[in-house]
This record gives structure tokens, C-alpha cells and sequence, in this order.
């Protein structure tokens, strides 16, 4: 039986045990995943006794991801380039791997639903974590230009200069963008106070407009509220990226890739039953 965990604080409210629980069941391989509440004061001492106890491998939420990337013995590029780490893997000779899946989830969620990245105009709202992590899988994708809008334009900035050298990116204010984007995605924590950043609507086309909020709940987001209002071609919320980043990380872990739509459908049901 192998064993993985998802570490957080706090943590009752993961789905990521349902979501795996699914991909085991679909692949048809015993393993054990359960949600572990790792103490602020120490992450490191509950991965290690997962890791001794016959951890294969886990998953890092909020607010370890950063801690993770620090107590990796090596890590992927999309980790280093992402400054954290949500998913560990533990190597045949007990070194203990750094990846980071939530830009792979972003973008493989986009794909399926038809959304054509290469050589499109994409705005990215927000400087933090979530903006950090999904950049390089991006600008993978060749856009025609990726641009990072944050309230404080310098961090923006900042962002846009260490990932000048995989595309086309650049940097500005909430306040100087007003032409239309071909993709808007939200990758800011406003949706979880039922809140928007200060956007102009001129940044919808209406009917040509996708607009991708990270944040998902029961209920529609502000974010997406705000896009349909304005005509948008259409609005896909976070719930897609977080059950294709969890089928990268099983991916990283057992080499079989499962098929995120059906799970996808059971957690959407899972939820607006709750």
C-alpha cells in the first residue's frame, strides 16, 4: 500500500484525498491519502516523521509551499522557477524531490477546454504565489504577450523581469491596462472575500473575452460575475486547475496519468451538495 498525504494548515477543507481516492479507484492501485494538519511552528519535523513512517510522496498547501521548496533535496525547474513546491516525491535512493504541478494544472485545464494559448494576449491579475506558479507553464505555450497587472506595479515588475527570458512578458497597474485581452485569469485571493481587483471593463471584448478565475466555490466568484455581466466568451473557475494539478502530481508519483474529466464532474457534484 503506497502511502501520500497532502500537508497544511489548516486542512479539513481539502478535497485532494476525494480526488485521489478517484484516481486510485480509475487505475486500479492501492494507495492511502489523507489529509495531514502540519503545526506552523513545524513542517519540517511532520514531513519527516511521513517520510521515515513510509511516505511516498505528498502534497503542500497553504502556507508550506515556500518551506517546501527550502527542505527539498533537489527540485524541477518549474519549481525553481515558481520559488515553491507543492508536490514531494521521494526518490528510489531517499532523497526527497521538489516539483511544482499548479501551472500544469492551469494550463491543461485551459487546453481541454478548447482554449487556444499560443499567440494570444494574456492578462495575468495579481504578483504572488499564485502568478509565481504559473508562468513558466504559460509562457510555454508561446503567447503573443503575457502581462502581469498587480496593484503595486513593482512587484509586477519584479515578477516580469525574472521570467523576461521565456517569452514575451511585461508589467503594469490594475489602473493602466484598458485594451481588451484575448484571456484574463484572476491568480488574486480577492475571489475569496467575494471581491474583484479594480478592473476597467474595456478589457473585455464581449463574446471574444475568456475569462479564468484560480478561485473556485459552490457559488459562481465575483471575479466571473463580473465577466458575465460585461458578455465575456465565457468563465471557467479554479476547480479544473486544482483537480489537474493533483493528476500531474500522480502522474509525478506512480507514471500513470488518469483522466481528470469524470473526477472533475464528481467533485462539482460533491460540492453543490455540501
Amino acid at each position: 500500500m503506497q502511502k501520500y498525504a497532502v500537508f497544511g494548515n489548516p486542512i479539513a477543507h481539502s478535497q485532494s484525498p476525494f480526488i485521489h481516492g478517484l484516481f486510485a479507484q480509475q487505475t486500479g492501485l492501492q494507495l492511502s491519502y489523507e489529509a495531514l494538519l502540519a503545526p506552523l511552528d513545524d513542517f519540517a519535523g511532520s514531513l519527516q516523521v511521513f517520510f521515515a513512517s513510509g511516505g511516498c510522496g505528498a502534497n503542500i498547501t497553504v502556507p508550506f509551499k515556500e518551506q517546501a521548496f527550502a527542505l527539498a533535496g533537489e527540485l524541477s525547474e518549474r519549481a525553481r522557477r515558481a520559488g515553491a513546491v507543492n508536490t514531494l516525491i521521494k526518490l528510489k535512493d531517499g532523497r526527497i524531490r521538489g516539483d511544482n504541478t499548479d501551472g500544469a494544472g492551469l494550463v491543461s485545464d485551459l487546453l481541454q477546454n478548447g482554449v487556444t494559448l499560443a499567440g494570444q494576449r494574456i492578462l495575468l491579475l495579481g504578483a504572488g504565489g499564485a502568478a509565481r506558479g504559473v508562468l513558466e507553464p504559460l509562457l510555454a505555450q508561446q503567447p503573443a504577450e503575457l502581462a502581469i497587472a498587480n496593484r503595486t506595479v513593482k512587484r509586477a515588475e519584479q515578477l516580469a523581469a525574472e521570467f523576461a527570458d521565456l517569452g514575451p512578458v511585461v508589467a503594469c497597474g490594475f489602473d493602466w491596462i484598458d485594451a481588451p485581452a484575448d484571456l484574463i485569469i484572476n491568480a488574486t485571493s480577492a475571489s475569496l472575500n467575494d471581491e474583484l481587483p479594480p478592473l476597467a471593463p474595456t478589457l473585455i471584448k464581449p463574446g471574444h473575452t475568456l475569462c479564468y478565475d484560480m478561485m473556485y466555490g459552490k457559488d459562481t466568484t465575483a471575479f466571473n460575475r463580473w465577466a458575465q455581466l460585461l458578455e465575456a466568451a465565457g468563465t471557467l473557475d479554479g476547480l479544473g486547475m486544482l483537480v489537474g494539478q493533483a493528476a500531474e502530481s500522480f502522474y509525478l508519483w506512480t507514471g500513470l496519468r488518469p483522466d481528470t474529466a469524470p473526477v472533475l464532474q464528481a467533485l462539482r457534484d460533491r460540492l453543490a451538495g455540501s
